[in-house]
């Protein structure tokens, strides 16, 4: 086999688990509390993250002299977290991953005030594109305009946030330093919140909350080796089967279905970020020395 289809196959086992992490958050967040959900997906990560990063060359990967840059990311990334979960407990599973992938277009237009970069006119017009896909899926004054799309906007804003901060530090840091912190600071903060949102797990809640942390652990595993053995612009086009997964799964345990607006919208979605990737893919193969 190919590094190429390497890659591939770890996309989208990497993107498989996401969606059953968010089907499985979905499905708790009828009982439970969003923060507490946060929470235990997060205590279950921070130790299995720590065990890879000692397999994966030392706990002083763990190391850092910018305690401040992982508070605010992990502040940022509470946010993330918090917002989504939430809009998954409102909203269809399928509706719910299609605003999400604005996350992506929300990091190309915030990486200009943020970072200083320049954004060329395709991506720009990309941009519109997408967020038109996102307006057609929400759709401002009508009955699937609520709390939950509100969240899961906010969600992609917080995370692109989350992945500039990347950007501008991830060279600075050792990569298990950005992951494990990113995790540990969200159990602490939301952990504060327990006495006021707790509530008793089910047994089975239990194994809910391991599965929930264990896919999204294993999420982020596969998705590394993906853009360790594939080109990222091979690679990253596959995060949209996610779509796939959440019609899939919606439909299987809630019975949902989305209408055909809600697929409209994902396809200028999923179109907007296929342009933008295959933009920098040229962009990235004309600067290449020959």
């Amino acid at each position: 086999m190919s590094p190429s289809l390497r890659g591939i196959g770890y996309m989208c086992t990497g993107v498989l688990f996401l969606a059953l992490g968010d089907a499985v958050s979905k499905w708790l967040g009828e009982v439970h509390s969003p923060l507490e959900i946060v929470f235990f997906r997060n205590v279950v990560a921070v130790p299995l993250i720590a065990m890879l990063a000692y397999f994966g060359g030392g706990l002083r990967t763990l190391g850092t002299r910018r305690p401040g840059v992982h508070l605010l990311r992990g502040l940022i990334y509470t946010g993330t977290m918090g917002f989504f979960v939430l809009g998954l407990t409102l909203l269809p599973l399928a509706e719910a991953t299609a605003i999400a992938f604005v996350a992506p277009l929300f990091v190309t237009l915030l990486s200009v005030p943020l970072l200083g970069e320049r954004i060329a006119p395709p991506v720009m017009a990309a941009s519109l594109v997408g967020f038109v896909g996102v307006l057609i899926v929400v759709r401002p004054g009508g009955d699937a305009f609520n709390a939950g799309a509100l969240s899961m906007v906010a969600a992609a804003v917080c995370y692109a946030l989350t992945m500039i901060t990347a950007r501008r530090y991830g060279g600075r840091e050792h990569f298990w330093a950005l992951v494990f912190y990113i995790a540990l600071v969200p159990a602490l903060l939301t952990a504060a919140t327990l006495p006021w949102v707790w509530v008793t797990p089910h047994p089975w809640h239990w194994l809910g909350f391991l599965a929930s942390g264990v896919f999204g652990v294993g999420a982020a595993g596969f998705i590394t080796l993906a853009f360790r053995y594939a080109p990222a612009a091979i690679a990253a086009p596959f995060d949209y089967t996610a779509l796939l997964w959440a019609v899939l799964l919606g439909w299987w345990f809630w019975g949902e279905l989305p209408d055909v607006w809600v697929l409209v919208g994902s396809v200028l979605i999923i179109s907007s970020g296929l342009a933008i990737a295959y933009h920098d893919r040229r962009t990235s193969l004309s600067r290449r020395p020959t």
